[in-house]
């Protein structure tokens, strides 16, 4: 990007403490999922007996829809909607819908495990929903099956893939989470079957979200190590970033067969550049995937204020944002072990 000045620019632009704007909203919309995914949610600690949020304390997707349209004006033009397991929520729809009819929306897209795609796709995207983007491990049945604790069909994720392009759900991407000596050596597998088909893989560094999934910097297999293993199998050609801010970095096939990205925020933190705000299902503010706390917001929106006391709730947050948790990992010993909240409550 040598040579190109970028300026952010909004009507009502807020700045955190390094001068960050927030352009982006992701909003869990469910603490419950029906897989268990050891990195996110082991099975050992979320079992039968779990205690989830009750579901009146969800945001409805009127609340839903009258915070995120107050951080428009804040400057926020692009909403990701996760979970948990997003699909898993009966009024997904009415969420999407409710999101899709806000103005000045530049995206509107949803991560999911792709189990529930099939039968949801459709109605999603005539609800207003542009994209997904489907977390999917492995092509190996078995490495599958260890990656998501036992649960779903590789079968049925793969047709809720093929149900989502057809729906026009696109760019569709995948990410995979890549764990050293756990679906490393499947990697390759993975793109031999996406290459070429219209699908976007995307590889992210195993990351220390939350405190239960026993990170271990051993068990990261970084972006410089997967784009020497896939370059040396198929050539590649650096792409220049979509937007300032992006987590990806892009590479095209040089046989015309498609894009990766690798994301990097373990070995080269991105948090300069992160406009990221993120909402969890119980309308809790976060400033950070790595928070150890945040903003309640549930019983300001039930309890009457108007949207001006809201939205000087989120300037003040925001302008007081010091985050930079990835970068601070990699330069000093952060202090004990602060109790992180886990990935599940807030989205990815």
């Amino acid at each position: 990007m040598e040579g190109t000045v970028r300026h952010w620019h909004s009507s009502g632009e807020v700045r955190d403490t390094l001068g960050r704007p927030v352009r982006d909203l992701r909003i869990s919309v469910i603490d419950r999922c029906n897989f268990r995914c050891p990195y996110c949610m082991p099975a050992e600690i979320y079992g039968e007996d779990y205690a989830y949020l009750p579901r009146r304390h969800w945001l409805t997707p009127g609340e839903i829809k009258r915070i995120a349209g107050l951080f428009t004006q804040l400057g926020v033009t692009k909403f990701r909607i996760t979970g948990g397991e997003p699909l898993l929520r009966r009024d997904i729809v009415a969420v999407v819908r409710g999101l899709g009819e806000l103005p000045a929306i530049d995206d509107l897209a949803l991560t999911t495990n792709g189990t529930l795609l099939v039968e949801r796709a459709e109605e999603l995207k005539a609800a207003g929903l542009r994209r997904v983007t489907v977390s999917l491990d492995s092509m190996d049945e078995q490495v599958f099956s260890v990656m998501n604790g036992g649960r779903g069909e590789l079968a049925k994720v793969l047709r809720g893939i093929e149900a989502a392009k057809r729906a026009g759900l696109t760019p569709l991407k995948i990410n995979v989470v890549v764990q050293k000596g756990k679906n490393d050596h499947t990697v390759l597998d993975l793109l031999e079957r996406f290459r070429g088909a219209g699908v976007i893989v995307r590889f992210i560094e195993y990351m220390d979200v939350g405190t239960l999934n026993g990170w271990n910097l051993a068990d990261v297999v970084t972006s410089k190590q997967l784009l020497e293993l896939v370059s040396s199998r198929w050539p590649l050609k650096v792409l220049e970033e979509n937007y300032r801010g992006e987590v990806a970095r892009r590479y095209a096939f040089e046989d015309g067969q498609g894009e990766i990205g690798f994301i990097s925020s373990v070995s080269e933190p991105f948090c300069g550049d992160c406009h990221r705000a993120r909402l969890s299902a119980d309308g809790t503010l976060y400033t950070c995937l790595f928070a150890t706390h945040g903003t309640p917001l549930r019983e300001l929106l039930r309890s009457g204020a108007g949207d001006a006391d809201i939205v000087g709730l989120l300037q003040n947050v925001w302008r007081n944002r010091t985050d930079r948790y990835s970068e601070l990992r990699g330069r000093t010993r952060l202090p004990g072990k602060p109790a992180k909240v886990e990935m599940y409550r807030m989205g990815g």
